[in-house]
């Protein structure tokens, strides 16, 4: 499972011109699930990004957590980032989890963070458009 999570003021994901998602002060995650990827990816990955502590404190060191500050999350599925670009120029995704049970992963994790803040989601296998103030800018990248 990979991880690109954005610190932002806001962000908004639409399909077809329509907001489907938006929050405030958070994460914007974008989310690929690999076809290694059970469960338990899901559980330790969403502890692991809800604890990071990369929101300033009252003495502007990053010692706050999404959970600490109020923050959500705005979660995005993102096979992509399962791009296999080493031959040619046409990158593969094989190593990307087959559409059904990627979906099944992306739902259980969305439903992991949903426990403990406030969650909005792209649409699944959808186009999407993202729409974002990265705050910072702060990205990381779990896996």
């Amino acid at each position: 499972m990979k991880l690109v999570i954005q610190r932002v003021s806001r962000a908004s994901v639409f399909v077809d011109g329509a907001v489907v998602g938006a929050i405030k002060q958070g994460f914007l995650v974008l989310l690929g699930v690999g076809t290694e990827d059970t469960e338990t990816e899901c559980e330790r990955l969403s502890q692991k990004m809800l604890n990071l502590r990369i929101f300033a404190d009252e003495n502007g060191k990053t010692n706050l957590s999404l959970k600490d500050v109020g923050g959500e999350l705005l979660i995005i599925s993102q096979f992509t980032l399962y791009a296999d670009c080493r031959k040619g120029n046409r990158p593969n995704f094989l190593n990307a989890k087959e559409p059904k049970e990627a979906e099944r992963l992306y739902e259980y994790f969305c439903e992991l963070c949903s426990r403990e803040t406030h969650v909005e989601k792209g649409v699944f296998g959808a186009e999407m458009s993202v729409e974002l103030l990265n705050d910072g800018p702060f990205t990381i990248i779990l896996e």
